[in-house]
């Protein structure tokens, strides 16, 4: 190698693509124009999350089973309420349900009020009988803050231990500084927080507000896809996008983030830079942010995919400096 190149390794073969958004609406060109402008991307992991509950539209089981299929990983997700649409996983096959992932929104407080926190763990529990790997998420807002321990307890006779946490930030703004949403000051509210020992609300905390200036793969080896129009972005907050229903012959350009992020801190930092699309960035994996080992949350098969990064699979631009 020349002084200054960064040499790269990979299988240019394998683009894995992140795919994000199922919105509500009609079933218009979707999926069958997403498989054809897909169907040379091998191995991919698609993160599908509804404007609604996901697993709403009758579609949504038919698309996931389709892209299992073809050979992909799959997440899904969920409030966890809609037990028709779980049991309609009944029959699969045991190879395509180990590479299905569930992400089970806790509502808390919207479940006791419904009276369907039993059917919430009921249904995380059938999933996991068939074989799918799942995590249990809770997004910390200050109305749950007098229930902590009460949620601690519930999760732990349920589920095995606590919710990874996950933040909620103020979505206004943006131009200068993102602010959590809460009443406490930061100091409390990470305290909070950092009250059920969850990896992912460390590594989000660790990485809020933090510019970030290092070489991004978001849009070459990750994206962000609206499936009902086809309009595939590199990330949450890049502007640039291709229509990839539009001509599905045509080759998905590669437009890497790259050092131009115009964002303030990486907005999904917990997918996007766990995935490894900032390769100069030592991170915990996917896994190890959503896993809770000790109660086996996931099979050894999803941890072994998730447990990776993208750029085992793809390959690196080799950058000269002067």
């Amino acid at each position: 190698m020349g002084q200054g190149q960064k040499a790269i390794r990979g299988r240019p073969d394998r683009r894995p693509l992140r795919a994000g958004y199922i919105l509500r609406g009609p079933r218009l060109r979707t999926p069958n124009a997403l498989f054809s402008a897909i169907s040379t991307v091998m191995g991919c992991y698609f993160s599908l999350c509804g404007a609604g509950e996901t697993l709403a539209p009758k579609y949504t089981l038919d698309m996931v089973r389709a892209l299992l299929e073809n050979g992909h990983h799959v997440n899904v997700t969920t409030n966890g309420t809609l037990t028709k649409r779980f049991r309609e996983l009944e029959g699969w096959d045991a190879e395509l349900l180990r590479s299905l992932h569930f992400a089970f929104s806790f509502h808390y407080l919207e479940l006791l009020r419904l009276k369907k926190l039993d059917v919430f763990f009921d249904n995380i529990r059938y999933v996991k009988s068939l074989g799918c790997s799942f995590v249990l998420q809770l997004n910390l807002c200050d109305e749950y803050l007098p229930y902590l321990d009460e949620i601690k307890r519930v999760s732990m006779e349920n589920v095995g231990a606590w919710p990874q946490i996950a933040a909620t930030r103020k979505e206004v703004a943006l131009d200068s500084k993102v602010l959590f949403e809460t009443a406490l000051s930061d100091e409390e509210y990470i305290a909070k927080g950092r009250e059920f020992d969850s990896p992912l609300f460390e590594f989000t905390v660790k990485n809020f507000n933090v510019k970030r200036r290092e070489f991004c793969y978001a849009g070459a080896w990750a994206f962000q896809l609206n499936l009902l129009t086809g309009e595939l972005r590199p990330c949450y907050h890049s502007h640039r996008s291709q229509n990839i229903y539009e001509d599905v012959d045509a080759p998905i350009r590669k437009m890497s983030v790259g050092c131009s992020c115009g964002s303030l801190f990486c907005m999904n930092s917990s997918h996007f830079m766990s995935l490894g699309v900032i390769p100069d960035i030592e991170t915990p994996s996917y896994a190890d942010l959503r896993d809770r080992p000790e109660a086996g949350w996931y099979t050894s098969e999803m941890r072994a995919f998730l447990g990776g990064k993208l750029g085992e699979s793809n390959v690196e631009l080799c950058l000269a400096f002067s």
